[in-house]
């Protein structure tokens, strides 16, 4: 039964990417909304009704760890393995206002939810501030980017189909995605109380990466249908969404909030809010997430799931494991951002400086 949820739970999420692409894609022309926005508003929110789902039932029954894991795990999980499987396959182009505005927002409310954990709950105040923030970002995004799509029209022609067939296809596939991500979590979890790991570890890991499926599936049928836009504003978007709308509500509804362990505190928020600020340089280098980037991230995310596993297990190896993670890979891969950062903004300064000199010299000749 466990092989056939798995395996059901597989074929279903990605029946639902594949509708719910075509269907929002669709609707974004149909109402004159990037695929951008649409990846960040609306496919963001459906592709994060599993994790809504997962985290207020577990919060509910007293499972606290399940509920903190997850979106700590779910926002670990899009950024690592969604975009660098998606990387792989196709390199991402991203939008300047994504860097800009987007990725900052992401990373203010990580740190809001470390600082909010601090106490060691995430109280129902905290929850409304967290649901109040993420109202205003809806707001302004849509208005924003609806007034710059206008200034920016292309004069492309909506795509065919009547907008009552392209909602249909965005019901639909929302509720295959959270039906498919409810089966394999159901069977993943089977398999990983079996191995009697911890409900933290369990949250963080097999329910994390349960839970993004439906954002993995998306941004990698965005990402070969060449709709790179849906596939990295999906990632950033069900982010802020995991932290604004998910933890917000369950806090909200939970009678004493959501307690927030030790551990998740010391070290996995804060891994969180790394892996936030490491798309920022991966990003901005050209404005495309490279192959080799995409599967630097896909390496550090099995080396995030070793860890925990080798914590959870008490295993003799973990001392050297994280040795080597923290004086060797690690600060190469700091280095290596950062060189490639500075020379990134070293040639901007250079083509702007051309740029000014040929405006200066076509001056008098005009």
């Amino acid at each position: 039964m466990t092989v056939v949820l798995l395996l059901g739970g597989l074929v279903v999420l990605v029946i639902g990417g594949e509708l719910l692409v075509r269907g929002a894609g669709a609707l974004a022309r149909s109402f004159g909304m990037s695929p951008l926005v649409v990846g960040l508003t609306v496919v963001s929110f459906a592709t994060s009704a599993p994790e809504l789902a997962v985290t207020v039932d577990a919060s509910l029954s007293g499972s606290p760890g399940l509920a903190v894991g997850n979106v700590v795990g779910s926002n670990i999980t899009n950024v690592l393995l969604v975009v660098g499987v998606a990387g792989i396959i196709l390199p991402i182009a991203v939008h300047r206002p994504v860097i800009r505005q987007d990725v900052p927002v992401m990373i203010g409310l990580s740190v809001l939810l470390l600082l909010v954990s601090l106490s060691g709950s995430v109280s129902r105040l905290d929850g409304l501030v967290l649901l109040a923030l993420l109202v205003g970002y809806v707001v302004w995004r849509v208005v924003s980017t609806r007034r710059s799509s206008r200034d920016e029209d292309d004069g492309a022609a909506a795509p065919p189909g009547s907008p009552r067939l392209n909602a249909l296809l965005v019901v639909v596939g929302v509720a295959l995605l959270v039906v498919g991500a409810r089966w394999l979590v159901a069977g993943a979890t089977d398999v990983a109380t079996a191995l009697g790991l911890s409900e933290l570890v369990i949250g963080l890991t097999v329910i994390a990466i349960g839970t993004s499926l439906p954002e993995l599936a998306t941004s990698v049928i965005a990402a070969l249908r060449g709709n790179v836009e849906m596939a990295v504003g999906n990632v950033v978007g069900s982010n802020i969404f995991n932290i604004g709308a998910v933890m917000g509500i369950a806090a909200v509804v939970s009678p004493d909030g959501v307690p927030v362990e030790p551990g998740a505190v010391r070290f996995d928020i804060p891994v969180m809010i790394a892996v936030a600020l490491a798309l920022l340089p991966v990003a901005f280098t050209g404005f495309c997430v490279a192959r080799w980037e995409a599967a630097l991230f896909v390496a550090y995310y099995v080396a995030y799931v070793v860890y925990l596993l080798l914590d959870a297990a008490g295993h003799d190896a973990l001392p050297q494991f994280s040795g080597v993670m923290l004086l060797f890979v690690i600060p190469i891969t700091v280095l290596t951002l950062v060189v490639l950062t500075s020379y990134e903004v070293g040639l901007r300064r250079g083509r702007r400086a051309a740029e000014a000199d040929e405006a200066r010299r076509a001056g008098p000749a005009e």
